[in-house]
């Protein structure tokens, strides 16, 4: 497994931002390599910025695991965490969502381009609230390291994974890929490489009481922006000219 970090843009440390990372993928591998350490080079990409994945806050009841996410910089995925990092005077915070959340895991399959955003705007509210400029992510090779049992929606074990995602919080994918010393089965990733492309910011103008209409515009362009990443850099990853994001 091969990550990649690519900035298109310049990031201002004077601002805080709130990046949208897309797709979540299976373990949101991408998200957590290139924000909650240093392997793909964040800090010499964007000096003077600090990143922090938020991830769901069940996961911040775990003894010991809890600790080992915390010194890794994620923070939990509620509105105070997300607050209190945008709200730091001086700017330099990036809060990184990864927005189809646990419900996306369940269509991260290899080849598929499903984003869950047609509906997401806690996070486009967020940014306005705290005039935080957003970025769109796309991570390509996201849901190619993986393969999962099919669970088109409609059948008995979609039903399951969504019913058991709503009572817990987690989605549970069944997912599969190579083992340690063979390929044929096993719970390592494929040998595949993930490119995370990074946007341009969206300015975004500090509004605290959004309107439903100023809410939507923004939104709008935030899809817009992401539609345009990943047609201006998926013929560089492999992805044919006719295959676009699909919006759920």
């Amino acid at each position: 497994l091969a990550l990649y970090f690519i900035k298109t843009a310049d990031l201002d440390p004077r601002h805080n931002y709130v990046l949208g990372f897309h797709p979540h993928g299976v373990l949101v591998a991408g998200a957590f390599t290139n924000f909650c350490t240093d392997a793909t080079g964040f800090r010499q990409l964007f000096p003077g910025l600090s990143s922090y994945l938020l991830m769901l806050p069940l996961w911040f009841r775990a003894p010991f695991f809890r600790d080992y996410i915390m010194c890794a910089g994620l923070v939990p995925s509620d509105k105070e965490s997300a607050r209190y990092l945008l709200n730091r005077k001086g700017g330099g915070n990036a809060v990184v969502i990864a927005v189809g959340g646990a419900p996306e895991a369940l269509d991260a399959h290899p080849g598929t381009f499903n984003v869950l955003l047609a509906k997401k705007k806690g996070f486009i509210k967020l940014a306005m609230e705290h005039g935080a400029d957003l970025v769109p992510i796309f991570s390509f090779g996201e849901n190619d390291v993986y393969d999962q049992v099919e669970n088109p929606r409609g059948t008995w074990l979609r039903y399951i994974q969504e019913h058991l995602q709503a009572l817990m919080g987690v989605s549970l994918p069944l997912f599969h890929a190579r083992g340690i010393f063979q390929y044929s089965f096993g719970l390592m990733p494929y040998r595949k490489p993930i490119h995370t492309v990074v946007g341009r910011p969206i300015r975004v103008k500090k509004i605290e009481k959004p309107t439903a209409e100023e809410l939507d515009a923004l939104h709008q362009l935030y899809m817009d922006e992401l539609s345009n990443l990943f047609e201006e850099h998926k013929g560089n990853y492999g992805v044919e000219e006719d295959v676009h994001l699909n919006f759920v």
